[in-house]
């Protein structure tokens, strides 16, 4: 049996077509748990108005997101763990394709696919998923951190499937940790376990507003970066693995931007500073460090006109 692990926090537009794609598995043999957030809305009041046997609802005070995706690992009882947020939305084949890939590559230990980007307007894009080093519909992901730093991630949080073994290998995901939690609990998977990934789509990833570089993004970031201080921990740890040095140039890319839309200057700089040091050919970051001494009226109108993520 699959564990379907879902943290809900105020989504009751959402989360119950984000259930009715998991009730329409071509792979039946799943349980869903539910992880309530201490959501504010009727969140709690859709998922028990569906009434369906598969659903456990568990509800704890407002911890965030990482707590609840620990608590639903925790209370999960399949032999496997997928999860899924309460506003994305899984295809059809989503459990079939990561059962048969479990079945094709028991060295593996992770299983994973490619997803559809969905704006806040509904507008559908395909990822970027560059420098995989296999031919065909599926295979090893043995060059993760290779194919991060140069596309969108190619392991999503409602995209994956693993076991409960090797989220407590890792600690889970870090608690408190308000942007990037996932990306980190993935990065130290990566260096652990061998992933087998499909090419195929089996996903939507609905981003909302945030990822729009013209808006705010819907969180703020930690200001003592746990991210990127997890990452040169395994930077330090395993040094050797190929692309490492370049995604966490990415993560600090990936800061600066953030600091860039909240019109800090001098965030702004430092990160842009730190992700060349990782990365000396990482001139992306150059145009942020532009934008940033700009007249923030000169900025905000340049940043309406192309995006700059």
């Amino acid at each position: 049996m699959i564990s379907v692990v879902i943290p809900l926090y105020n989504k009751e537009k959402q989360i119950e077509r984000t259930l009715r794609s998991v009730f329409a598995q071509t792979y039946t043999d799943f349980e869903i748990v539910v992880v309530n957030d201490g959501s504010t809305d009727r969140s709690a009041a859709v998922v028990e108005s569906l009434n369906d046997p598969r659903i456990r609802l568990v509800t704890q005070k407002n911890a965030g997101v990482s707590a609840a995706r620990n608590r639903g690992i925790r209370e999960a009882r399949g032999e496997y763990i997928a999860l899924l947020d309460g506003d994305d939305e899984w295809k059809p084949e989503f459990l079939e394709t990561m059962t048969a890939l479990t079945e094709k590559y028991p060295q593996c230990e992770v299983f994973a696919g490619n997803y559809t980007q969905v704006d806040c307007n509904g507008r559908q894009s395909p990822t970027i998923i560059n420098g995989i080093a296999f031919d065909g519909p599926d295979g090893i992901l043995d060059n993760y951190f290779t194919v991060a730093s140069q596309s969108n991630p190619p392991v999503w949080s409602s995209c994956v499937m693993t076991t409960k073994d090797v989220f407590d290998s890792v600690g889970g995901f870090p608690v408190g940790v308000r942007s990037g939690e996932d990306l980190l609990t993935w990065a130290r998977i990566a260096c652990r376990y061998k992933i087998a990934y499909s090419r195929l789509p089996l996903a939507y990833y609905n981003m909302g507003e945030g990822y729009d570089f013209s808006n705010l993004p819907p969180r703020n970031q930690d200001n003592d970066d746990p991210v990127g201080k997890g990452l040169k921990e395994l930077l330090k740890m395993h040094g050797n693995t190929e692309g490492l040095s370049q995604y966490i140039s990415l993560w600090h890319k990936m800061r600066a931007s953030v600091a860039l839309r909240y019109g800090e200057v001098g965030e702004t700089f430092h990160e842009s500073l730190t992700a060349l040091k990782y990365n000396h050919l990482n001139y992306k970051v150059i145009p942020f460090m532009i934008l940033a001494i700009m007249p923030a009226s000169l900025r905000k109108k340049i940043i309406s006109l192309r995006n700059y993520m």
